[in-house]
């Protein structure tokens, strides 16, 4: 690994002018100004993962991410929501949650103006424009390029019915369908 490190002014000047970075990777020239930070980034090129859980053997190349993954089997969610309450394991998913309350959409569909809280729903919301059904249902086959949309037809097999009428008891797979049956039955309204 010591070959990989470049360090003192001398090279530093060469390779990142007026950056104050004195060490840089051999691999993809990111630069450093500590030694023990390029130490760290070389392990996304060797595959090193020194810390290891004791627990269940899981392997990480930080200390710190160890550390953060220790609360899955402690149950230790430090991280509160000043607005609700709601407590979480890590601080990206407080971040995540703040967005409820904020309203914030930062993840936008160039192709259609559509906004996301979270890059996993732009994600998984990009495979409408590409027309990519990933996920397909293991007992009939039949497609679908989101997993919520999976996860509704799976009921169909199941014969899950989870949204119950509480008036007079019947079950729907579906809430949309339970609001319209409470609309057309327990209110009088017509559907057009």
């Amino acid at each position: 690994m010591t070959k990989h490190l470049r360090n003192g002014p001398s090279s530093a000047s060469a390779d990142s002018p007026h950056t104050g970075k004195t060490y840089s990777c051999e691999e993809c020239g990111k630069g450093f100004s500590a030694s023990c930070g390029l130490k760290r980034h070389m392990r996304t090129h060797t595959g090193e993962r020194p810390y290891s859980c004791e627990q269940c053997e899981k392997t990480f190349t930080l200390s710190s991410s160890l550390k953060e993954h220790m609360r899955i089997h402690t149950g230790e969610k430090p991280f509160e929501c000043g607005l609700c309450g709601h407590v979480f394991t890590h601080s990206a998913s407080l971040n995540n949650h703040m967005r409820i309350h904020t309203g914030e959409r930062p993840y936008s569909c160039e192709q259609c103006d559509m906004t996301f809280s979270r890059s996993f729903s732009l994600k998984e919301h990009m495979q409408i424009h590409a027309g990519e059904k990933e996920y397909s249902c293991d007992e009939c086959g039949k497609s679908f390029n989101q997993l919520a949309g999976l996860r509704k037809h799976k009921r169909v097999h199941d014969g899950l019915k989870p949204y119950t009428c509480e008036q007079c008891g019947k079950t729907f797979r579906r809430s949309s369908n339970l609001k319209a049956h409470m609309k057309r039955i327990h209110t009088g309204e017509k559907q057009l």
